[in-house]
């Protein structure tokens, strides 16, 4: 019998067995002072104000400083519709025995102008109807006495956006007076079609774009900023996440939402620690952090993006603080190891296990 166990223990070595991930001291041998590319570090007060970096969403003071458009300001593709009346029987473009014109369908050309007769090329894009009646009605002037001129438009929304996404109605959208805003626009679209708490509201302006949580942008007047003609606007569910993994009551990948979630919070949302496996003095936080960050933890300057296994000991007197204080980030993993002594019952348990079927072998040979 005692042939078979120290077999049943050489094999045991030579063969491993089955656990959920790398061993606490497994992870130390991956440390930089160890010629590994990790940096081991115990969590305390200054690593946990130090690696609390969230990158933040919000717009630009580009964004925040633009004026709100006119809502019936004149655009490059409109059509316009002109009449001209004149106060005299033979007027400059009046047939015989009328007083009025209407000229229908003008298009202001991809420069902003029309082409008015004897009043000649004449700017319209930026101006209101009122503004280019006016200014038509100048130029006519000095050839007919007391023109009186409309100007409405024909075709064309003059400045739209286009709302994308998960809203419920998407399309192109006038600026109007209603709707020079980004949350008055959101509503014409119908509002998002996702569940507010993860809906990120992105807008897209020429080569810029800017982000924001949708309920910071109606807690936060800053963020509801005025739309400009040509902005796209994109509804999109936040793909935020931690994984989780090793000893805990689940292993799952874990959506952040807009909410800040700390390391004891992280470890609440899969089911705590797994009593009968996990070991509390190896509780990890993996990432990868900027240079930036890195910095600030390590007191030293680094460079580039560096691979961080942050520590967190639940068994120390202010362990649980440390971790209620130590904030999970987008593509964490969070990683418990299970404690040593589960190995050995494993061992232990395959042995005995082992020996059993041996004996019964040895039985049902005999």
């Amino acid at each position: 019998m005692r042939v078979i166990a120290i077999a049943a223990l050489g094999l045991l070595t030579a063969c491993g067995l089955p656990r959920s991930g790398p061993s606490k001291n497994e992870i130390y041998a991956g440390a930089v002072e160890r010629g590994g590319n990790a940096q081991i570090i115990y969590v305390n007060e200054h690593v946990a104000r130090a690696a609390n970096f969230s990158p933040s969403y919000g717009f630009s003071q580009a964004f925040r400083s633009a004026a709100a458009v006119g809502a019936d300001e004149i655009r490059p593709g409109d059509v316009l519709g002109l009449s001209i009346w004149e106060n005299v029987d033979d007027g400059l473009l009046a047939s015989l025995g009328s007083s009025s014109t209407q000229l229908q369908e003008i298009q202001v050309d991809s420069a902003g102008y029309i082409f008015v007769p004897y009043a000649g090329r004449v700017r319209a894009a930026g101006n209101s109807p009122d503004q280019l009646r006016q200014i038509i009605t100048d130029r006519l002037s000095e050839q007919t006495p007391d023109p009186q001129v409309t100007v409405a438009r024909v075709a064309g929304d003059g400045a739209t956006v286009s709302v994308m996404g998960k809203v419920v109605s998407q399309g192109v959208f006038p600026i109007e007076r209603p709707t020079r805003t980004l949350s008055a626009m959101l509503a014409k679209a119908g509002g998002v079609a996702i569940e507010p708490e993860v809906a990120v509201v992105t807008v897209k302006r020429g080569g810029e774009s800017g982000k924001v949580w949708l309920t910071n942008l109606y807690s936060s007047p800053s963020n509801d900023i005025a739309l400009r003609p040509g902005d796209i606007i994109l509804v999109e569910e936040d793909q935020r996440s931690f994984t989780a993994l090793g000893a805990l009551g689940g292993q799952t990948r874990v959506p952040l939402g807009n909410e800040m979630i700390n390391g004891v919070e992280a470890i609440a949302m899969v089911g705590g620690l797994n009593s009968n496996l996990a070991d509390p003095t190896g509780v990890f936080i993996l990432r990868d952090e900027p240079a930036s960050v890195a910095s600030k933890v390590l007191g030293k300057p680094v460079h580039g993006t560096q691979r961080f296994a942050y520590v967190l000991d639940l068994t120390r007197p202010n362990g649980l603080f440390l971790a209620r204080d130590f904030l999970i980030r987008d593509e964490d993993t969070v990683y418990v190891t299970e404690a040593p002594y589960v190995q050995w019952q494993k061992t232990i348990g395959a042995i005995t296990g082992g020996l059993s079927t041996a004996n019964s072998v040895e039985n049902l040979s005999n």
